[in-house]
C-alpha cells in the first residue's frame, strides 16, 4: 500500500473524532468542575466560621460559677474552655487558631465615665491581625460608640456586659489557590451576657497555679491539653 493511499484512507476515517472532541473538552469542563468545587468549599468554610463566631459568643456569655449568694465569677479557665471548644467544633480541617484569629471582649459600661468601653479582651490565633473593634481599654475616654460596623453597633447596658466575638481567618484552598486564592474570611457574633455577672475581673480558680491567659500580645496556634488537665 502506497503512503498516498494511506493518507487517503487516514483522512476519509472518522472513528477518532469522538475522542478527539472529549480530549478538546476535557480541560474546560474538569476546570470548570474543580472552580465549581472550590466555590461550593469556600461557602461551607464561610459558613463555619460564621456558626463557630456565634457559638463562641453565646458559650463565653453563659460561663461562670452558679450561686445564689453573688454575681456569677469567670475565671481564666472558663475561656480556656471555651477557646478549646471552639477548636473541636472547627474540626482538623480547618485549624482555626493556626490558620486565623479570634477575639473575645468584654464590652461594658464604666461607672465612672458612663461610656462604653472594652472591660477586657482574650485572643488566640497565630494570625497576625488586631481587632477591628478596639482593644481591652478602648472606650474609657469616649473613643468608641459600641461595638461592630458603622451603623450597626451593639451597646451594654448598665450593670450589664456584652460579649463581642470576631475572627479573622485566611481560607486554605481545598484544591489550588489559582481558583480562589487565600480570601480572608471576617465574621462577628455577640451575645448579651444574661445573667448576673461579677464584672470586676476575670479570677483564677488556683492563684498558686494560674491557668494560662489568652494574651492578645500573644500570636499561638492550635492548643493542647496537658497530662495535668490544662490547657494551654
Amino acid at each position: 500500500m502506497s503512503l498516498l493511499s494511506t493518507l487517503r484512507r487516514l483522512l476519509r476515517h472518522k472513528s477518532g473524532v469522538a475522542m478527539t472532541e472529549f480530549a478538546l473538552g476535557a480541560p474546560f469542563l474538569l476546570t470548570a468542575g474543580l472552580w465549581g468545587t472550590e466555590e461550593a468549599n469556600y461557602a461551607l468554610v464561610n459558613m463555619k466560621i460564621g456558626q463557630l463566631a456565634v457559638h463562641i459568643a453565646d458559650n463565653a456569655s453563659r460561663i461562670g460559677d452558679t450561686s445564689t449568694l453573688q454575681d456569677r465569677k469567670i475565671y481564666e479557665s472558663d475561656l480556656n474552655d471555651v477557646f478549646y471548644g471552639a477548636q473541636i467544633q472547627g474540626g482538623g480541617g480547618l485549624d482555626l487558631y493556626d490558620n486565623g484569629r479570634v477575639f473575645i471582649s468584654s464590652l461594658e459600661i464604666d461607672p465612672a465615665s458612663d461610656n462604653q468601653y472594652i472591660h477586657w479582651q482574650r485572643c488566640r490565633g497565630a494570625k497576625h491581625v488586631t481587632s477591628a473593634y478596639g482593644a481591652a481599654g478602648d472606650g474609657l475616654s469616649g473613643s468608641i460608640n459600641g461595638m461592630g460596623p458603622e451603623g450597626e453597633e451593639v451597646y451594654a447596658q448598665p450593670d450589664g456586659a456584652v460579649i463581642f466575638v470576631e475572627i479573622n481567618y485566611t481560607y486554605q484552598p481545598l484544591i489550588s489557590a489559582r481558583f480562589l486564592g487565600n480570601l480572608d474570611i471576617h465574621s462577628i457574633a455577640t451575645f448579651t451576657v444574661r445573667d448576673s455577672r461579677d464584672l470586676t475581673q476575670i479570677y483564677q480558680r488556683d492563684a498558686s497555679s494560674p491557668d494560662d491567659i489568652q494574651q492578645c500580645a500573644a500570636y499561638t496556634g492550635a492548643m493542647s491539653v496537658s497530662s495535668g488537665g490544662g490547657i494551654g
